[in-house]
């Protein structure tokens, strides 16, 4: 267990080693053990969190609010545009001055080349840990929460397990690639073999890409991308389908939104989870356009694992919180 993680930011999924995302695992399970009996927890009395977000949350304000509370101490919710952020304060004058209040700092910013770079020069001059509630890049939370869940139903050795990262089709706005580009970065480290799935106009960041193809050979793990989502789901352990926007081809949203409505066909529905192992599981972060990205009776079938592993954004971001702001 590594015991080195008070004052860490956490804003790229690779900031902590495996052995460190492995501790944040071992702590979640702990402190889930004390929410389901009722055990007190907390470790951050009197610690505040000051969560800055410039995009709109459920799950991500929910969970993090409830649980810096659970651990004792209390979370601010800060709404960029209803504040002098909007007006000039700058990345330095945040970092300098929120960790100056606060005992943390979580920012959602997903703007391309925006939100990373600003989650970087906020860190740069605070004195308190920056985590990343998502920014256009990363999404690490929601992969350590994706991990837990893999692991609660497939067990600690995911080696050799296949796991298919697919694009989606959504006819709501052009989402961001950061859950996918987190999967791919992360799942490897754990063994599991990820087949990444999307039409050709929906690629990833090529670094990020990069770097995913460098952690499956680190760790001995398949890495494979296919523009064929019927041919990606043969035989997958788990299903990962959600939408992303082609913002590596354009970033204008109505000419996104054409080249979008061309893959309709890409719906997860349970002729496609088929195709899968009888004991898949189907995973999406939420929230998902029902019927349109994946079918109702895929989302709330036995196949399903979306609302454990939406609880599980709370524990995993606890066991953060709690070894980083200590």
């Amino acid at each position: 267990m590594q015991t080195d993680l008070r004052g860490r930011d956490l804003i790229g999924d690779l900031d902590f080693s495996k052995e460190e995302v492995e501790t944040i695992l071992d702590v979640a399970w702990d402190l889930k053990r004390k929410r389901a009996l009722g055990e007190p927890h907390a470790y951050l009395r009197d610690k505040t969190l000051a969560m800055l977000f410039f995009f709109s949350s459920t799950r991500t304000r929910g969970s993090f609010e409830s649980g810096m509370a659970q651990l004792g101490g209390h979370a601010a919710f800060i709404e960029s545009r209803t504040t002098q952020i909007s007006h000039g304060d700058t990345e330095k004058e945040l970092g300098e001055i929120f960790g100056r209040y606060f005992d943390g700092i979580a920012i959602r910013h997903v703007d391309m080349g925006i939100g990373n770079r600003y989650l970087n020069l906020v860190a740069e001059a605070s004195r308190v840990p920056v985590l990343n509630m998502q920014c256009e890049i990363y999404h690490p939370h929601q992969c350590l929460a994706d991990l837990m869940t893999i692991m609660e139903k497939k067990g600690r050795n995911l080696r050799r397990r296949k796991m298919v990262v697919s694009w989606a089709y959504a006819s709501s706005y052009l989402k961001p690639m950061s859950v996918p580009q987190s999967l791919i970065l992360q799942m490897p480290r754990f063994g599991m073999d990820v087949v990444l799935a999307h039409p050709p106009e929906f690629k990833l960041m090529p670094d990020i890409m990069e770097q995913a193809r460098e952690q499956a050979r680190k760790y001995g793990a398949g890495f494979e991308v296919t523009d064929n989502m019927e041919e990606a789901f043969k035989d997958a352990d788990v299903v990962y389908a959600k939408s992303w926007g082609p913002l590596m081809t354009t970033q204008d949203p109505d000419e996104g939104k054409q080249i979008q409505d061309k893959y309709k066909d890409w719906i997860t529905d349970a002729r496609k989870m088929a195709l899968a192992k009888e004991d898949a599981i189907y995973m999406h972060p939420l929230p998902a356009d029902r019927d349109v990205e994946v079918t109702s009776e895929v989302m709330d079938g036995p196949n399903s694992v979306v609302f454990d592993e939406a609880e599980n954004r709370l524990h995993a971001q606890k066991a953060v919180m709690a070894l980083t702001m200590r």
